[in-house]
């Protein structure tokens, strides 16, 4: 700060303070926080003297202010102080100045629990240009958030950006300090002790990159300095900014940009054997009236625009993967027609001149708005004989109807039969019974996907598709996660084998995952096989095209150009000798 400046600062403060009556001694800050989440004066007039670390006025609502230190390691030596009613904070106060801070302490509450010890001033004065507050370096995950609320520090320590479902929408971004973070449901029992240490751990090492406002769908984020937001899985360095907890969580409101390490983008998997085999949920394929009108669409796309963006995005997804079967989910269920988003789908794929089909049911299947669908290229692959459906108790409008068909390597061999399958998502609307959330990390639905999945089984026990084709995959989004009754069922139960791990659990370093949901990752996408087919499998890839891509990469904002966002569901491939 120049001189002229400071003295603009002080003239009004110092005449506020000669007009004071004489006050208490002020305290260390530490003594106003204290070592719990809260404060023990709490609702108390008192008086500090810090020097402010960062100014948030215009988005938080006040400022943070740190003191010299109270010497006790379990107390805080910062305080976020906010004006009270009627009080208004000096226009030329800075960074850097210190002064006197007289006021009453509050805790201040925020959705999602938890909160902010604050300091609600009515009064300022003493101030004086000061030197900057120097940021705590942290090598590691600290042992206790709390000792550290409202203090400026820098994260050395290399964070792991987990998830970024938030940052549009709040400005805030998901990193760890352990690595990309797993749905506990995925990797350990739901219910069990160790799943809820799973939950802890996650909790642990979780933190959260905030741009230091409580506004809404801000238009920018500063801290990104114009920058895409980061894929998960990317790297950020050197994270400065002020230790803070509200909505549940601690975060750090970031002063300055950090460096941030871009994960790459993967190239198309490839798998080994003679035959391939894909899933891929489409993340609502609506085409309208399949004439060009008919929008906006129920779900999916709002204009033939944005079709077409979508459809682009789509068709190279799938050439990446190069499959010779699909199994899809997310379509519209708008029949077989010409003028189906399935046929749409299939014409576009064969722009380039390659001879996809799509598998007709010859009706639905099912009387969803979606239904999950197959198509295969017929210069690879044959149709062998009708395809089947499994309607009725689940199937229909909570799960999506399974769709079977079965194929034959063109040159020969034994068929094989492949199952597309969806079944109900995790949301609770209009759950009811066993089917509400029993708060064991499987959400709602969870009986009814069981359901689901024994009556799956029992279907292809009783060969709908004629005996003799034993060599079966059942795969799709299932909406439960490796570790969930639905797939353990059919893994323990059933005599079904998880394609990506056959011969046990994955190992850690090339762990599946399909899908990030609020920081998490995990599968809810499966392919499952029968024991007759087990012995052919070679191989088995995800393509992390979608869940680790930000939002806005997909058709309907940044539209990045490929495949990138394609869905919010990564496909999976599988290789088989047949």
């Amino acid at each position: 700060m120049n001189p002229l400046s400071a003295l603009r600062l002080l003239v009004p403060l110092l005449a506020a303070t000669q007009s004071a009556p004489a006050a208490a001694a002020p305290l260390p800050i530490g003594q106003v926080q204290g070592a719990a989440a809260s404060s023990p004066l709490a609702g108390q007039p008192v008086q500090v003297t810090g020097t402010v670390s960062a100014d948030f006025r215009d988005g938080l609502g006040g400022l943070y202010v740190q003191d010299g230190g109270d010497g006790d390691p379990a107390t805080s030596d910062a305080l976020f102080v906010q004006a009270a009613d009627g009080f208004a904070f000096p226009v030329a106060l800075e960074t850097g100045t210190r002064c006197r801070f007289h006021g009453r302490v509050v805790e201040l509450e925020s959705r999602g629990g938890g909160g902010v010890t604050a300091l609600q001033v009515d009064r300022i004065d003493r101030c004086t240009p000061a030197d900057p507050v120097q940021a705590r370096p942290l090598a590691a995950l600290p042992a206790d958030w709390e000792a550290l609320e409202g203090m400026r520090v820098r994260i050395d320590a290399p964070l792991t950006v987990t998830g970024s479902d938030a940052l549009a929408r709040f400005g805030e971004l998901a990193v760890s300090f352990d690595g990309r973070q797993w749905q506990p449901s995925e990797l350990a029992p739901p219910g069990s002790e160790a799943h809820a240490a799973l939950v802890r751990g996650n909790a642990r090492q979780r933190l959260l990159l905030d741009d230091g406002s409580q506004q809404r769908d801000p238009d920018t984020i500063a801290w990104l300095d114009g920058r895409d937001t980061p894929r998960t899985g990317s790297v950020v360095h050197g994270a400065e900014g002020i230790v803070d907890h509200r909505h549940g969580g601690w975060r750090l409101q970031l002063v300055s940009p950090p460096r941030i390490d871009a994960a790459p983008r993967p190239a198309p998997p490839q798998v080994p054997g003679n035959v391939r085999v894909a899933a891929f949920n489409l993340e609502n394929l609506f085409n309208g009236d399949g004439r060009g009108g008919g929008f906006p669409t129920e779900r999916g796309a709002k204009t033939p625009q944005a079709l077409d963006a979508q459809l682009a995005k789509l068709v190279a997804a799938i050439r990446g993967l190069d499959p010779d079967v699909a199994a899809l989910m997310e379509l519209e269920n708008d029949g077989y027609g010409e003028a189906s988003s399935l046929a749409r789908l299939v014409r576009e794929l064969n722009a380039d001149g390659a001879r996809w089909h799509y598998v007709d049911a010859g009706r639905g299947p099912g009387v969803d708005t979606i239904r999950v669908g197959m198509i295969y290229r017929d210069d690879r692959v044959l149709a062998r004989g009708a395809p089947a459906v499994l309607e009725g108790g689940p199937f229909g409008e909570r799960s999506r109807v399974p769709l079977a068909q079965a194929f034959q390597r063109r040159g020969g061999g034994k068929d094989f039969v492949v199952v597309a399958n969806h079944f109900k998502s995790k949301g609770c609307s209009e759950a009811e019974g066993a089917d509400t959330d029993h708060k064991d990390g499987q959400g709602c639905w969870n009986a009814l996907r069981v359901d689901s999945a024994q009556r799956l089984h029992a279907w292809l026990q009783s060969a709908p598709l004629g005996a003799g084709r034993e060599r079966v995959v059942i795969l799709g989004d299932f909406n439960a996660y490796a570790m969930e009754d639905p797939v353990r069922w059919l893994r323990e139960e059933g005599g079904w084998t998880d394609a990506f791990a056959p011969d046990g659990a994955a190992p850690a370093g090339a762990r599946p995952y399909s899908y990030v949901y609020q920081g998490l990752s995990g599968r809810l996408d499966h392919a499952l096989l029968s024991p007759a087919l087990r012995p052919h499998l070679r191989g088995a890839a995800e393509w992390h095209v979608n869940a680790d891509e930000p939002d806005d990469a997909g058709y309907a904002a940044r539209n990045v150009p490929g495949p990138w966002r394609s869905s919010d569901h990564d496909p999976l491939l599988l290789g088989f000798d047949l």
